[in-house]
């Protein structure tokens, strides 16, 4: 059941430390459609807006010199950004193939489910979920 309050995710935004890197990894790795291209001269900045589903994007920004993201062990904040699959196998070998290494596929112990990790450019964990 949903939120009526909070129905659904509209975009998650994540900031980069090399912007060519994370642009052409979560366009051409991860296959997500560029909607927008934005340069906020003001900022030195970049927004690149990326299509992940119906009604749900990606907002990539690139700022000088962001500080590093602390990510493991354990930190407080965002842990991980997750992406449904239909077929976990499939995803991880096209992503292989693609030069992404993923972690070993597990099995949820309480759902079930089977999922992996794997980092973007900045390291910054990425799950794939099995439905």
């Amino acid at each position: 059941m949903t939120s009526p309050l909070l129905p659904a995710i509209h975009h998650v935004a994540l900031i980069c430390s090399d912007y060519a890197r994370s642009k052409a990894f979560y366009s051409e790795t991860l296959g997500f459609r560029i909607i927008r291209e934005v340069h906020r001269e003001a900022r030195n900045s970049w927004k690149l807006d990326l299509e992940v589903s119906p009604g749900v994007s990606l907002e990539l920004f690139s700022f000088p010199q962001p500080p590093p993201r602390p990510s493991r062990p354990e930190a407080q904040g965002l842990r991980h950004l997750a992406f449904a699959v239909p077929d976990i196998d499939a995803v991880v070998a096209t992503l292989h193939d693609r030069g992404v290494a993923c972690e070993p596929i597990r099995v949820d112990e309480y759902t079930g489910r089977r999922f992996t990790f794997f980092a973007d450019p900045d390291g910054l964990p990425i799950e794939l979920y099995e439905q």
